[in-house]
């Protein structure tokens, strides 16, 4: 039996997640994109402790991350926008082809003692303004890769791989920025960039349907995105949720050389081994995920993983010792990547296919973006009165905002896991 556009039945068993691989195009694009992500948090641990190294400052730690994520607030909605009217293929080929620059600009300077934190901030600014491109290319070019009734799995799987990356890639950072220094990561990161190239070289997709109206205002199309997200009783409430994690929790990610310089008293290798228990709890929450094959059943997980965040943030925060602190990390990261896989599959689904891009790009902007106004405000006031005090507080502030969703939580699942669109 045919299910009906938008709707997908709930997987029995792991199938769904085994039956997506099939698809050469989704395992090539896998591939790639799973090579580039390793590097690319090997490049992000690279920053991180570079920029402590440079200044010991949470407060630099803050805005090196808001230099890196800030701009992804002001341009993705263009990005989405440009997104819906150019082949998904060519922006993520041009957007990756910059970012590769990024790496090798950031090894060219260390290379040549040049270094220093304000070129440091100047570079994450340049790869923070590409990012939103790039993300909206490559939200918009994976649903190509596999059948419309198994966007769910390949979804989850997508962000399985990416948070086996966020757990390599730290792991691989940890050996290689002691024996051959940061600049290491940042051409490993390079390397990585060009195999994706080739990779993307190597798909063979259908045409993308290009909207009628693609040469239209491009503010026009903007604000209809925020008006479509705004007037959908499902899309609108579930941003909100991931906007308030993303401004007062997701931080503590940028915050993580802090916390190891502060209270665990490490280096590098403690750096990597918090990162990378991100991700090993990111990437259970993800394999799960996958292995439901459907959409039912997934606003409860968000739901869950939200209270579930503020926990284990709270938990990571209160204790001083680093195998505690290391658990902690791994339920964070499973917790907020059932919130952020959950929400992705969920609004993939529901979204028209003309809004596509747009609303894709809105989710960037909440997921990368709104992060950078909370790692600014947080890395200012922990460099005052700490960082234990400043996410003791966010944590709070997050519960009451799930709190005040929580009756909203049926009608919310009903819109997203049962759309009515075509």
């Amino acid at each position: 039996m045919k299910s009906k556009p938008g709707y997908m039945p709930i997987a029995t068993s792991s199938q769904p997640a085994i039956r997506v691989w099939r698809h050469r195009n989704f395992t090539l694009y896998e591939i790639g994109m799973t090579l580039y992500s390793v590097t690319g948090w090997m490049q992000r641990v690279g920053v991180g402790w570079l920029a402590w190294d440079l200044t010991h400052s949470t407060a630099w730690l803050g805005l090196i991350a808001a230099a890196d994520l800030g701009p992804m607030i002001l341009i993705a909605p263009f990005a989405g926008a440009v997104a819906d009217r150019m082949d998904a293929w060519q922006l993520t080929r041009l957007s990756q082809f910059l970012l590769m620059m990024q790496a090798i600009l950031l090894a060219v300077l260390i290379f040549t003692n040049t270094m220093g934190i304000f070129a440091l901030m100047a570079i994450s600014l340049y790869g923070g303004a590409l990012y939103p491109f790039a993300g909206a290319g490559r939200q918009t070019l994976l649903p190509r890769t596999v059948p419309f009734e198994e966007f769910a799995p390949a979804i989850a799987i997508d962000s399985a791989m990416f948070q086996v990356a966020r757990f390599v890639g730290p792991a691989i950072a940890a050996l290689m920025i002691p024996a051959f220094g940061v600049a290491g990561a940042f051409v490993a990161h390079a390397f990585g960039s060009l195999f994706f190239q080739t990779i993307l070289s190597l798909l063979r997709l259908p045409p993308q349907q290009q909207r009628a109206r693609g040469r239209g205002n491009l503010f026009a199309d903007i604000g209809a995105s925020f008006a479509y997200v705004r007037a959908h009783p499902g899309i609108g409430p579930v941003f909100l949720l991931m906007t308030t994690a993303s401004i007062f929790i997701r931080p503590i990610q940028d915050m993580l050389p802090g916390f190891v310089g502060t209270i665990f008293m490490g280096g590098p290798r403690d750096l990597a081994w918090l990162t990378s228990g991100i991700g090993v709890g990111a990437m259970l929450s993800a394999g799960t995920i996958a292995m439901r094959g459907g959409v039912s059943g997934l606003t409860v997980r968000i739901f869950g993983g939200f209270v579930g965040l503020v926990a284990s943030t709270l938990a990571l925060v209160a204790t001083d010792n680093f195998i505690v602190g290391v658990i902690s990390a791994s339920f964070l990261g499973y917790t907020l990547n059932s919130m952020s896989t959950s929400t992705q599959a969920l609004v993939q689904s529901a979204v028209a296919n003309d809004m596509r891009g747009r609303v894709m790009s809105l989710y960037l902007l909440i997921f990368r973006g709104m992060p950078a106004v909370g790692s600014l405000i947080d890395g200012l006031i922990a460099h005052a009165f700490g960082l234990r005090w400043t996410f003791g507080i966010c944590s709070v502030a997050t519960l009451i905002v799930w709190g005040l969703a929580m009756p909203r939580r049926h009608a919310i699942a009903k819109a997203l896991e049962h759309p009515a669109h075509s």
